[in-house]
């Protein structure tokens, strides 16, 4: 992370006040001689503030030994071995410009920890609703990191039939209805670099394959997001793990209200202007395509993911006399009305729009330029510890984008942001 010392006109940097006879560090009175000895505490503090600032930004002309072992940190998670540092050294100094860069980069991900730390812990917040790093491996998780060590283009993460399993001695067989064999896995320290093994859910769960949609039908997202409540719960979870937005900033109030259900009223708390200014501007977009999962649920009893094809799960008709003339879900039909409207600013692809099922409306939200963003977005988080705010950096952002639309290789995603920022 660069951070720039720098000051302004007469004024010390980073908003520390300026040492004058009158006026000593972070407000302390007049000098005095009762005053001496803790403005010089706070200068000293002042002073090894500083340090300690200027020893953690690499400056933005490092040397390649410096940016070989910043970006393989960066990326791995832990320093490179003397070996490794000298390959990685050698790549950006044998090579011009990026190529060097993206060279040493590529190096960088060959790492065991890569998998088993960065990729991990970037990918675990997706699968709780407490977005937290601090939950089970599971086979969410061990299918994206599958995925990402083995070049699998990321645009199928939501509509797949795909699913990654840990090849290990003494773990119980993975299952829609329990999640010990990853947990045993992580218990045992199994490296996921070498031991995840790529599988079917039709096969290893026996879904159908229709019923089938990456991540979306995994154990680990279908009990932390169909379990219970109305099924909203997986379509907002989507919008912010993989297209990075919430619903406050896709309320969209222009949309026709007709598919929204009944469970919404229309007048809360005897007030319409809270629906028509509020609750209409996520319901108009969301119900219409959370329809895609009404054959779904997470039964908390079995502990399983119930799919039943042709009839509607119970959850989406309750509360039905909040507003009767709501809409009453016929089937799994689903229809993106953000095609039109603000949210079209989200670069819709090329697929129809509408469809049935998970599985369109996966491959829906993937095929957008919205998705693809975000999954660049995470990885500028991950590996240059800041989100793209610089114009510079949006610049990079966006680029790295249009790269990754062309293959969807979010492994070369990491190599290309990390190369992106060596030295800062």
């Amino acid at each position: 992370m660069s951070m720039q010392i720098v000051g302004n006109g007469g004024s010390p940097p980073l908003g520390i006040p300026s040492l004058t006879a009158r006026s000593s560090p972070l407000g302390i009175p007049s000098l005095t001689a009762r005053s001496r000895a803790a403005r010089r505490t706070a200068e000293v503090a002042a002073a090894v503030a500083l340090s300690l600032l200027a020893q953690v930004s690499t400056p933005a002309c490092a040397n390649p030994a410096e940016q070989a072992e910043r970006i393989y940190e960066r990326i791995a998670g832990v320093p490179p071995s003397a070996a490794t540092l000298a390959t990685m050294t050698n790549d950006i100094t044998s090579q011009p410009g990026q190529a060097g860069l993206l060279a040493a980069a590529a190096e960088a991900t060959k790492a065991p920890t890569f998998y088993n730390v960065v990729l991990k812990n970037m990918v675990i917040p997706w699968t709780n609703r407490d977005q937290t790093v601090f939950a089970p491996f599971n086979d969410y998780a061990a299918t994206v990191i599958g995925m990402v060590r083995d070049d699998v283009p990321f645009n199928s993460l939501l509509s797949a039939d795909v699913l990654y399993t840990v090849n290990a001695p003494g773990l119980p067989a993975p299952s829609l209805s329990n999640n010990n064999h990853y947990a045993q896995a992580e218990a045992n320290g199994v490296d996921l670099s070498t031991a995840l093994v790529a599988t079917t859910q039709s096969a290893a769960y026996g879904l159908p394959a229709a019923a089938t949609a990456g991540v979306i039908t995994t154990y680990g997202a279908s009990s932390a997001f169909f379990i219970k409540g109305t099924n909203r719960a997986m379509f907002r979870f989507t919008m912010i793990n993989h297209m990075c937005h919430d619903m406050e900033t896709l309320m969209d109030t222009s949309r026709p209200t007709d598919r929204i259900r009944q469970d919404v009223s229309r007048s809360p708390g005897g007030d319409s202007r809270l629906f028509l200014n509020n609750c209409a501007g996520c319901h108009t977009g969301m119900d219409p395509m959370a329809q895609a999962f009404a054959y779904y649920n997470f039964d908390d009893t079995t502990n399983t993911l119930v799919y039943t094809p042709g009839q509607v799960q119970a959850k989406y008709h309750i509360n039905s006399q909040n507003f009767p003339q709501g809409y009453i879900t016929p089937d799994d039909s689903w229809s993106n009305r953000w095609r039109a409207g603000p949210n079209s600013v989200l670069g819709w692809g090329a697929t129809p729009g509408s469809g049935n099922g998970a599985k369109s409306w996966g491959q829906e939200i993937a095929g957008s330029k919205q998705f693809a963003a975000c999954q660049v977005q995470k990885v500028f988080q991950t590996v240059c510890l800041r989100t793209p705010s610089s114009q510079v950096d949006i610049n990079t952002a966006a680029s790295i984008t249009t790269s990754f639309q062309s293959g969807y290789n979010l492994k070369t995603v990491f190599q290309q942001v990390a190369a992106a920022c060596p030295g800062t």
